[in-house]
């Protein structure tokens, strides 16, 4: 198959490798440096296996920048275009995925068009009806940032938001690339499709957000969160998984997720789904309070991406912990070794990771890392099981 993939962040390169074992894949983007980074065999983004793969494996992979190119020939055409939270509309902003469904229409009048980035309950329909077609489908991904091709290769699900051929030939060409064997395989209606997605994200989002409360307890009251977490998951239906404290749940999909879901029920009597958004604002400002309180005079932050082996850093709680200690009139410097900047939204960087220790009086910590041994009574985190 002729495929093209339209997008080449976590979601688009992970998809764009994954069939380019057993299919011919254009990606396109519009940033030239990630364009020529793919096609001289090197990953623009943080992800073991797809370094891997496009290092060591014989694929069918060519990324351009030239629309024309990419559409033309292509038997489907899949969009990993990113779609934000717009706070002033309490919606995804889905203009970049329009974008290329318009480019796509024009340049291609065969191929279906398969949208993979996250969008609202109701939109597959919606752009149909906008360009006048029924070309386009919907098929959620479930990927995390650091593993999203190895969550391609072992799929826990692949969903297909439309009962039809070409929707069993889509999750066809995914099965195929996967290693797992008996991939769970389901096809619903389009705005079903939608609704999985968000429900799904949203769900983590409340193990996350439960968790983090039970631990903001026994933080204050002066109990042992781990023992306590360990005993509650000791009971099966609830289990020793997405069970660790954090600073809350960030990153680019929980947060726009389910604020995006929460739009959705504006007209649906719910308590739930607002509790959620709102407890994570809660966390951060807990978390936040504690370090204060400690009375530092500089602050070092340890990291910026929310989890082991991620480059990715946009939402990420800390972020928001970080202005209310700066609106104490704390002084916070950062160690995070991915940026190169002497800044970060006029945060001070130091990478120079003794020096950055040396600095600190509290070191703010959202997953352990064992280079800060030696420094362990400045560090305040809350990953009590040392893992993601």
């Amino acid at each position: 198959m002729n495929i093209t993939m339209a997008g080449t962040g976590y979601v688009g390169l992970s998809i764009a490798t994954l069939l380019a074992q057993h299919n011919h894949v254009v990606a396109i983007d519009i940033i030239k440096e990630k364009v020529d980074m793919i096609n001289n065999k090197k990953s623009p983004i943080q992800d073991k296996e797809i370094e891997d793969f496009l290092l060591n494996k014989n694929l069918d992979l060519y990324a351009t920048t030239d629309a024309k190119e990419a559409y033309s020939d292509a038997d489907i055409i899949v969009v990993a275009a990113p779609t934000n939270y717009d706070d002033e509309t309490n919606s995804f902003d889905t203009s970049a995925v329009e974008s290329v469904i318009k480019l796509a229409l024009e340049y291609n009048s065969k191929a279906f068009i398969v949208i993979k980035s996250t969008i609202p309950v109701g939109y597959t329909k919606q752009v149909n009806k906008m360009f006048n077609t029924d070309r386009i489908i919907f098929s959620p991904e479930f990927l995390r940032e650091g593993k999203a091709l190895y969550d391609n290769l072992y799929p826990s699900r692949i969903v297909v938001g439309e009962r039809s051929e070409r929707a069993k030939l889509f999750a066809d060409l995914l099965v195929e690339g996967a290693i797992k064997e008996d991939v769970p395989v389901l096809f619903t209606d389009s705005t079903e499709a939608e609704a999985i997605k968000l429900f799904a994200n949203t769900y983590l989002a409340l193990r996350v957000s439960y968790f983090n409360e039970l631990d903001t307890y026994c933080e204050i009251k002066g109990l042992n969160s781990q023992q306590i977490i360990e005993g509650i998951g000791l009971d099966p239906r609830i289990g020793s998984h997405y069970n660790n404290p954090s600073f809350g749940y960030g990153g680019y999909c929980l947060p726009k997720d389910t604020k995006q879901l929460k739009a959705n029920y504006r007209d649906v009597p719910e308590e739930i789904i607002s509790a959620i958004v709102s407890s994570n604002k809660t966390r951060k400002e807990h978390i936040a309070h504690e370090i204060i309180k400690r009375n530092p005079n500089i602050v070092g932050i340890y990291r910026l991406t929310m989890k082991a082996n991620s480059d990715n850093f946009r939402a990420s709680a800390i972020q928001d912990v970080m202005k209310k200690i700066r609106g104490e009139g704390i002084e916070i410097i950062i160690y995070e070794p991915t940026l190169k900047d002497k800044e970060f939204m006029k945060y001070k960087i130091i990478n120079d990771l003794e020096k950055f220790k040396e600095k600190c009086d509290v070191i703010v910590v959202n997953r352990y890392d064992s280079e800060l041994d030696d420094v362990e009574d400045k560090v305040y985190t809350r990953d009590l099981f040392r893992r993601d």
